[in-house]
């Protein structure tokens, strides 16, 4: 989207969250899309115009850096399974159903929920892309509808045992990464870059393609490692290694590497990934709801890596909710290391705004000068919020999604009170039940 088509505004709340802490009297002036200036209200001259939003707090947007968004179509089919059978049952029984209009509708809807929940960027993990490239353009497009921005991390896959729609060759995965990235370049509201799946999804050469694409196009490249206990098991049976040191040992560009998951790591890989910035998206809901563990969140904190968070996909949390993983996140690490020192709140926040956007490798998750003009209006009146000792306190721990009242991205309002703004919630269901309408019930 260009930055002519966003609005010129000056933001003035009752408090704005700025280096960590809310403070009054603060006017957050947006241009182009972006935040052009941040200071005190009284520095802006008489003719300003500013918009005085009495009894809000005004909070970067979170960004929800790791999701599957046709999983949000897939609630309920293979809850309470092991993992193998929730793949089974769930996303490969389903795919072959996901045409270009059921990915267009599920990715809205997802993006739609995502946006209630004060989400204003969501890097979409896809991979159902039937040899082409259309069901991603679908993805991007959903996106757009509702003033969303996207991260779209192009799946590479090709694991003979995946359903068709996923696999490529390496030739052609690269290809259609590339010229899908080629089409939205120099656009803020849509970014694109390389997503090797994993280590057991895509072969060393493919992960390969993925690493040297993501230095070709100077992006960060997306890849799955470790969620499960088995996938170590695997790396260290057939390749002797520990899974980032396998991954090392491919020569890959690992400062461009953003990692998903990271479960089942060793002490050396935590140490490595601090060492070369590999950057993870940590997703404590989705870890807890298929069983996989606990990621090792204060360890890796310890040694430099740059965490974000992630709610992963729609069938495997089963919300979409940054803020709930914030506290998730939290809550998760204080009960591991028996502990309520651990991960405070402030800490949580940051991985969900900042930390995710540097996961993204984009210029947002903070109110400051030169980012993206990508907010959240909350209600300091909302019983969620109170009592008002620490806003930054409540927002991570007793906030609901009542006290969040309007979601603004490069500066235009998406949502105000509960409603979307450019489209409406009756077409959103609507065509989310009528690509739908002829599915089985699991």
């Amino acid at each position: 989207m260009p930055t002519s088509a966003y609005p010129n505004r000056i933001l003035a709340a009752e408090q704005t969250l700025v280096g960590g802490r809310f403070q009054p009297d603060t006017a957050v002036v947006v241009e182009g899309g972006r935040i052009a200036r941040v200071c005190p209200v009284a520095e802006l001259g008489a003719d300003a115009k500013i918009e005085r939003l009495p009894r809000r707090l005004l909070a970067p947007g979170t960004l929800n850096a790791h999701n599957h968004s046709f999983q949000s179509m897939l609630r309920g089919i293979a809850d309470d399974c092991d993992f193998f059978s929730w793949r089974d049952r769930a996303l490969y029984a389903y795919t072959p159903r996901m045409d270009e209009a059921a990915v267009y509708h599920g990715a809205r809807f997802a993006f739609a929920e995502m946006i209630r929940n004060g989400v204003t960027t969501v890097c979409d993990f896809f991979y159902i892309h039937r040899d082409g490239n259309a069901n991603d353009r679908a993805v991007i497009r959903a996106a757009r509808d509702l003033g969303m921005r996207i991260v779209l991390a192009r799946t590479m896959y090709d694991w003979e045992g995946a359903p068709k729609e996923y696999q490529e060759s390496i030739a052609d995965a690269v290809a259609r990464t590339r010229e899908l990235w080629q089409e939205y370049r120099g656009h803020d509201d849509v970014h694109v870059c390389p997503a090797p799946h994993s280590p057991h999804a895509a072969s060393p050469a493919m992960i390969q393609a993925g690493s040297r694409l993501a230095e070709e196009l100077d992006t960060r490249f997306h890849i799955h490692v470790a969620e499960g206990r088995y996938e170590r098991d695997t790396i260290r049976e057939r390749y002797g290694k520990t899974p980032m040191r396998w991954l090392e040992s491919l020569g890959l560009a690992m400062e461009r590497m953003t990692a998903i998951h990271c479960v089942w790591l060793e002490d050396d890989d935590i140490r490595l990934m601090g060492a070369r910035d590999v950057r993870l998206v940590y997703n404590p809901a989705s870890n807890m709801f298929l069983g996989d563990g606990v990621t090792r969140i204060v360890d890796m904190l310890g040694a430099g890596v740059k965490i974000g968070l992630g709610s992963d996909g729609g069938c495997s949390n089963n919300r979409v909710s940054v803020f709930d993983e914030m506290r998730m996140c939290a809550l998760l690490q204080k009960v591991t290391h028996l502990s309520s020192e651990v991960v405070p709140a402030e800490t949580a926040f940051a991985m969900g705004t900042a930390g995710s956007a540097d996961t993204l490798g984009l210029p947002a998750g903070r109110i400051e000068a030169g980012q993206y003009a990508d907010f959240v209006l909350l209600d300091s009146d909302d019983p969620s919020l109170q009592p008002p000792f620490s806003y930054e306190k409540n927002i991570v721990y007793s906030m609901t999604q009542r006290a969040i009242r309007e979601v603004i991205v490069g500066g235009r309002t998406v949502l105000r009170d509960d409603r979307l703004q450019l489209v409406s919630w009756d077409d959103v269901l609507g065509g989310l039940r009528e690509v739908m309408k002829d599915w089985p019930r699991a």
